[in-house]
């Protein structure tokens, strides 16, 4: 699902910049060249969790057959928890790749370190992502949690792997530019991953692509989700009949965020369908979007 072509892009009209937001002191990234990237689909393993842990391998090949190209794994590996080579290998019979994988922290740590590169490398999985730290919730803690992710990519770049954080709506409460958000963003180099989640950017009451414009480069993989479980939220979960501007935000992923991977994620299932059900809905959505785009 190579849906754009990889070119060397100028987007001196797109960032040439500085192209103010909604708050009068912020301002776009600058940039004069960034690459255009060809976004594969997956899907966020833990969108069908009781799936996956009632029957992993039968879970797994049903996504490939929907049309997913990779998966993102979130901590449950069925029979092959310690056996990664055979996963590679099962992973490569179906045509999925591991687009990535939500990580604590914790097993990142210098004890746990090894074991953990060592898993994910032989999955060919290069993007460990920390789900969610309380810590960020707020500006002051978002900076332990900017200096613990850089002391991390310190010791996984030797290893060609990249770690990376996953927002919640905390985190991009605020104003733009003084966020929790860019208080990672701006304390941490250019290989720690803004993993942006949709739909809790915008039960923030903010647009994503305004993130996405002002970290270039930085939103390798980005999670695609209709709507997230904020109470009172009744946005429609199933991505194509949501009010999120879709078209917008895979252009400024591609064209600017470096993005490898558009991740589906759901955690709000419409009445009557099934987490898989829902996340095939959503993919065939998100491809009629694409589709529209050629």
């Amino acid at each position: 699902m190579l849906f754009f072509n990889n070119k060397l892009t100028k987007v001196a009209g797109i960032l040439s910049l500085v192209l103010a937001s909604t708050a009068s002191d912020f301002s776009y990234a600058n940039t004069e060249q960034v690459v255009e990237t060809a976004p594969q689909l997956s899907v966020q393993l833990w969108s069908v969790k009781d799936a996956m842990q009632a029957d992993f391998e039968g879970t797994l090949t049903k996504l490939a057959a929907m049309g997913f190209d990779g998966v993102e794994f979130a901590g449950f590996f069925g029979k092959y928890a310690n056996d990664p080579a055979a996963l590679k290998a099962f992973l490569t019979k179906l045509g999925l790749k591991a687009s990535g994988a939500h990580v604590p922290f914790e097993k990142l740590s210098a004890e746990q370190l090894e074991a953990t590169v060592a898993f994910y490398k032989a999955i060919d999985c290069h993007y460990l992502i920390i789900p969610m730290d309380q810590r960020a919730f707020t500006v002051e803690g978002a900076k332990a949690v900017a200096a613990d992710l850089a002391a991390v990519q310190e010791k996984l770049t030797p290893y060609g792997m990249q770690v990376g954080y996953h927002n919640h709506k905390p985190e991009m409460l605020g104003e733009m530019g003084k966020t929790p958000w860019d208080v990672i963003g701006k304390n941490t180099n250019s290989k720690v991953i803004l993993q942006q989640d949709v739909g809790w950017t915008e039960v923030a009451g903010k647009d994503p692509v305004d993130f996405v414009k002002a970290y270039p480069g930085r939103t390798i993989t980005t999670h695609y989700k209709a709507s997230a479980p904020e109470p009172g939220n009744t946005e429609n979960p199933i991505i194509g009949k949501d009010t999120t501007d879709w078209k917008a935000l895979i252009t400024a992923n591609k064209t600017i965020g470096g993005t490898q991977w558009l991740v589906v994620e759901q955690e709000s299932y419409p009445a009557g369908m099934t987490p898989m059900q829902s996340v095939e809905a959503s993919l065939k959505g998100l491809q009629a979007i694409i589709a529209e785009m050629k």
